[in-house]
């Protein structure tokens, strides 16, 4: 689908100056936790030192990427859905939405939102796809909502439901920057029959750690995080139909494998709701 020498330098060309591999970076810390190689050592180092702080953060990155999982597998064999927006999608690892999705529904579309330069410089490996499916990517920013829109009509079909996926992404939008506000926009523009995917890191004062972390990061990382409590995070969803259980801790939200005591809770919150 990309196997263009075209489009490679024009990937070449968009990064030229974008990549700052002197502070370490919300999107390559996470590809760390999670075992990836697209990682400076200035993110290992941050990303060790946040994990001193806070030894359970790997399990977040884990859990978060386990709940895109099952959020994706019942949305297209449950609920029919055949088209994802899926915004601030994070440098790719295994099981990213469009091979959930393609795995279960060959046709599905997909289209991977970012603004990060290092996703896009492995946009072509996102584009891989199945024969009767769809994916695409778009270098955009979270807050440019008709851009995001115009582009993506190319691919997904707004008059049919579509899952929009927000999964650790709201957190880079600041209080003074209307984050309910610029949710609703985007799911405004979704039909009935559509989904809202979303999960935050929360604050609580039974996790003093994961805010010393926080601050560790917004002193020395980029881009600035705004934790938020869990009461906080389900305002996110306000107008919409949550799917049980709810907006929980994402190791449990429908974990496949609840047998005996429930899954340890993770400060990483997420939930599913349907727009009517």
């Amino acid at each position: 689908m990309t196997d263009n020498p075209a489009a490679t330098n024009d990937v070449a060309v968009s990064l030229r100056g974008r990549i700052n591999t002197s502070q370490p970076h919300t999107a390559r810390i996470w590809n760390y936790w999670l075992g990836g190689k697209d990682n400076y050592e200035v993110d290992r180092a941050a990303g060790d030192r946040i994990r001193q702080l806070h030894p359970g953060i790997g399990e977040y990155a884990r859990a978060d990427r386990l709940f895109l999982g099952r959020a994706v597998r019942h949305l297209v064999a449950e609920a029919g859905i055949r088209q994802f927006l899926d915004i601030g999608t994070g440098l790719p690892t295994a099981d990213n939405t469009h091979e959930v999705a393609q795995r279960i529904a060959p046709d599905a579309r997909i289209v991977y939102v970012d603004n990060d330069p290092l996703v896009l410089a492995h946009a072509r490996a996102l584009l891989t796809r199945t024969p009767e499916g769809r994916t695409d990517y778009l270098d955009e920013d979270l807050r440019n909502v008709d851009a995001i829109f115009e582009h993506a009509a190319k691919t997904l079909d707004f008059s049919e439901p579509v899952a929009l996926m927000l999964l650790g992404v709201v957190i880079f939008i600041g209080d003074d920057e209307d984050p309910y506000g610029l949710v609703r926009q985007l799911t405004d523009r979704l039909p009935s029959g559509s989904h809202l995917v979303l999960s935050h890191t929360v604050t609580s004062p039974l996790m003093p750690d994961v805010d010393e972390a926080v601050r560790f990061w917004n002193e020395n990382g980029t881009p600035k995080l705004t934790q938020r409590t869990a009461q906080d995070v389900t305002r996110f969803f306000d107008g919409l139909e949550l799917l049980d259980p709810g907006v929980v801790s994402c190791s449990r939200w429908r974990p496949e494998h609840a047998h005996g005591a429930e899954p340890e809770e993770v400060a990483m919150f997420g939930g599913v709701a349907r727009k009517s």
